[in-house]
């Protein structure tokens, strides 16, 4: 994963993988999602990062399997 911040354009890039985009969407004013062509996301945008991500308190933690919180179940 690679996070790139264009501070010219306050746009943050966040990179999952490297696999051909096919298709963007709009998650909501200032998110872009890029989706492969299995819809996997290959990466995602945000606009206006400084204020809509609270970029200045970006930071990485890997955790052990037991601090995982478990998934929200679906009541599909």
């Amino acid at each position: 994963m690679r996070v790139k911040y264009f501070s010219d354009t306050d746009t943050a890039l966040i990179e999952f993988g490297s696999q051909e985009i096919s298709e963007t969407r709009e998650v909501s004013e200032n998110i872009y999602l890029d989706l492969d062509q299995h819809g996997n996301v290959v990466s995602m945008t945000i606009e206006h990062a400084r204020t809509s991500a609270a970029l200045w308190e970006f930071s990485y933690q890997e955790l052990s399997s037991q601090t995982k919180p478990a998934r929200p179940s679906c009541a599909c």
